[in-house]
């Protein structure tokens, strides 16, 4: 028991560096991790992902507010959408096969890898049309890119399509136990055409919000073991503190070249597992 938790643990710090520096919330690694090489069951291994997603949060959110990376009014104005979505994928969760759960995970990861791909540029500021929602709400900003080393202003456009995108990302969190990072930054990045940086700051500081309205129900529900979420939310919070260090000194382009192929990869792996083909 304690070589599997240590194995665990080590597994989560990797996840906790991938899910601060991607704003995946470290449950992208975490529930294949523990399901593919753990043999642990779907239903406690999003269990112990949700954990982890809080966990991530925690350790990283701390360092892009100070850095004002993450924007604030526009992370609490989308966890409306996010949180009703979260309670209400926690309750679908529990009345579909496990099998279809893997199918479902996978399919919408793939769906997300595709939208960025697609996405040719990022869009300078100056080429986004604010949206008189996003300029009645002041979703708007600036922060400073380490990386390039010069102020990045910004403005939030399409916030309608951005919200419905998020309702759907706390369905998705609330039913996988992932944190539904992939979709807050696709919602962010490629719908209200913010910044990178900013997308995944402010991803990262949404799902702490999000993975707690649905916790309490896979906790209710017995689906969070101690013996494993334990050493994920140890290992996931030291990766994302050291996460949060290397995302501000990596470049956009990077972090989106990094994005797309681990959503491919475990999309992948989930999907054979869902119909079979791993046994």
């Amino acid at each position: 028991m304690i070589t599997l938790s240590l194995e665990i643990l080590l597994i989560s710090v990797l996840a906790g560096i991938v899910g601060s520096v991607l704003g995946l919330g470290g449950g992208i690694i975490i529930t294949p991790a523990l399901t593919l090489l753990f043999g642990v069951s779907i239903e406690h291994a999003i269990g112990a992902s949700i954990i982890s997603v809080i966990a991530t949060s925690s350790g990283s959110a701390i360092a892009y507010i100070r850095d004002r990376i993450t924007n604030m009014r526009v992370g609490m104005f989308l966890e409306i959408a996010t949180t009703i979505g979260a309670i209400t994928g926690a309750f679908i969760g529990g009345i579909i096969a496990p099998n279809l759960l893997y199918i479902i995970f996978g399919l919408l990861l793939i769906y997300s890898a595709f939208n960025m791909i697609k996405k040719k540029s990022e869009g300078a500021a100056g080429e986004v049309s604010m949206s008189p929602a996003a300029k009645k709400l002041r979703l708007e900003g600036s922060y400073y890119d380490k990386a390039i080393k010069q102020d990045v202003p910004y403005h939030a456009g399409n916030v309608y399509g951005g919200f419905s995108v998020m309702y759907g990302a706390g369905i998705v969190s609330g039913l996988l136990g992932i944190g539904s990072g992939s979709f807050k930054v696709l919602a962010m990045d490629v719908f209200m055409k913010l910044p990178l940086k900013v997308s995944t700051a402010t991803s990262n500081f949404m799902m702490g919000v999000t993975g707690a309205a649905s916790a309490g129900v896979y906790l209710l529900r017995g689906d969070i073991d101690p013996h494993i979420a334990g050493p994920v939310a140890l290992g996931v919070l030291a990766g994302a503190t050291v996460g949060a260090q290397i995302m501000q000194r990596l470049k956009s382009k990077t972090i989106r070249l990094l994005f797309i192929p681990v959503l491919a990869y475990v999309a992948v792996q989930m999907i054979l597992e869902g119909v079979g083909l791993t046994k």
